[in-house]
C-alpha cells in the first residue's frame, strides 16, 4: 500500500485495486490536493476544510455517518466520537475510521477533540497506522495526541492537521508533538510504502511531505 499525504488531513492510499481518499481539503487551507481519483472517500465531519469531495474525481462513494461498510474488498468502520471534549457541544460529532485493507488496519481520527473513553480505546487498539491530529486549536495538541498513542499503540503514527509553510490555518506546528513523542529528528517523506510484513515492531512516527 502506498499512502501519500495531500495536505491538512487528506490522504491518499492507494491499494492494488482501490483507492481512498480521507477529508479531501479544499484549496482555501493552503493545501491543493490536485486531480485526485478516489473510489472511496471518507468524511469525519462536515466543515469545509475536511469535506471537499468535489476536488476527488472517478465518481467515489462518500462515507459520511456512522456504521460497517464493505465496498470493493475493503472493510471499513466509521465510529461516532466529537470533534471537543463537551461531547459536540462545541463543534459537533466527529467521525474516526478504520479501514482494514491488504492485510493492514489503518485509523484515520479525523478531528478528534478528546481522549478516547475505554470502550473507543479497544475498538481502536492495535492498528497498523494511525493518522492523528496533532495541531491543537480545533482538535487535539501535541500533547493529549501522545497520550492517545500512549493508549492506542499502533505500529506507525503519522501526523496531520498541523500548522506547515503551506497551511492558511491557525494551528500549531508539528515540533511540539514531536517533542512529547521524543523525537529529536523525522525527515519528511514523500509517500510511506508498507505491507503487513514491513512494519516496526515497536511505534514510529513517519512524517509524510505534503505532495503539492
Amino acid at each position: 500500500m502506498e499512502i501519500v499525504w495531500l495536505g491538512h488531513s487528506c490522504f491518499r492510499l492507494r491499494g492494488r485495486q482501490t483507492t481512498i481518499v480521507t477529508d479531501p481539503c479544499p484549496p482555501s487551507t493552503g493545501y491543493s490536493i490536485g486531480r485526485t481519483t478516489a473510489q472511496i472517500v471518507t468524511v469525519s465531519h462536515h466543515h469545509e476544510d475536511h469535506d471537499y469531495t468535489a476536488g476527488v474525481s472517478g465518481s467515489p462513494r462518500v462515507l459520511d455517518a456512522p456504521g460497517e461498510y464493505d465496498i470493493d474488498g475493503v472493510f471499513l468502520t466509521a465510529i461516532p466520537t466529537y470533534h471537543d471534549g463537551r461531547k459536540g457541544a462545541v463543534r459537533g460529532p466527529n467521525l474516526v475510521f478504520l479501514i482494514e485493507m491488504e492485510g493492514l488496519t489503518l485509523c484515520h481520527l479525523g478531528d478528534l477533540g478528546h481522549l478516547p473513553t475505554p470502550e473507543q480505546v479497544e475498538l481502536l487498539s492495535g492498528a497498523d497506522v494511525l493518522f492523528v491530529p496533532v495541531g491543537g486549536h480545533t482538535t487535539l495538541d501535541g500533547a493529549m495526541a501522545a497520550e492517545v498513542v500512549n493508549l492506542l499503540e499502533p505500529k506507525l503514527v503519522v501526523p496531520m492537521h498541523y500548522r506547515t509553510p503551506a497551511c492558511q490555518l491557525s494551528l500549531d506546528p508539528l515540533d511540539r508533538f514531536l517533542k512529547e513523542m521524543d523525537v529529536e529528528a523525522a525527515e519528511p517523506q514523500k509517500r510511506l510504502s508498507i505491507t503487513a510484513g514491513s512494519l516496526p515492531e515497536s511505534t514510529q512516527v513517519v512524517v509524510l511531505d505534503y505532495e503539492r
